[in-house]
């Protein structure tokens, strides 16, 4: 895929629009899980994918390919993020809605917490727990909850989150053990 990223991002720097259509849809429910997992809130999330994709469309000549597409855009939505969370003042809120899952796309981290369990009663328990995930996710500092998004939710790798928030690898794994930890405390009650 990331070959043909590369070649719709050379036809958007020479103008096709049709190439950057392309990328908005590849890259539109990611940005929009990235960003919503960021906020908790589906206005301002929807806000932060509005402006990524203005953002990529002014600055797609600036694109010099020594990072992959995926991580300049994630780049781009986590700053914006950041800023609309200093804006705002406020520690996000969770709302209780199925918002994660958009259409019957198959990227990765779909289906995380909207996976229906096949009776009832596992559904009942399903709900309280993707409740409580989402709970103990909002809870996270910043830089805890942007790499355990970008992780366990994007599925990227440990070199595409540091080249992603610009941080050394090292510096990744680490935020991860801590957040890993932190969600287990919080959720030590739904381990067996």
């Amino acid at each position: 895929m990331e070959t043909d990223d590369r070649k719709l991002v050379r036809r958007c720097q020479q103008g096709d629009l049709e190439a950057f259509k392309e990328l908005v849809e590849r890259y539109q429910r990611r940005v929009y899980r990235l960003a919503y997992g960021m906020l908790n809130n589906g206005d301002d999330a929807m806000d932060v994918v509005q402006e990524t994709f203005i953002r990529v469309h002014r600055y797609v000549d600036s694109f010099k390919g020594t990072s992959s597409f995926q991580t300049w855009v994630y780049r781009i939505a986590t700053n914006l993020c950041i800023d609309c969370i200093r804006r705002s003042g406020r520690r996000p809120t969770v709302e209780y809605e199925d918002t994660l899952k958009h259409g019957d796309d198959d990227d990765v981290g779909d289906g995380m917490l909207t996976t229906p369990a096949a009776r009832p009663d596992k559904a009942l328990d399903q709900q309280e727990l993707n409740a409580a995930i989402r709970d103990a996710v909002a809870t996270l500092s910043d830089k805890h909850r942007e790499v355990i998004l970008l992780r366990e939710v994007e599925g990227l790798s440990y070199e595409e989150i540091a080249n992603t928030l610009k941080i050394n690898k090292g510096t990744v794994m680490s935020r991860l053990h801590h957040a890993r930890l932190l969600l287990q405390k919080k959720l030590q009650r739904y381990m067996r």
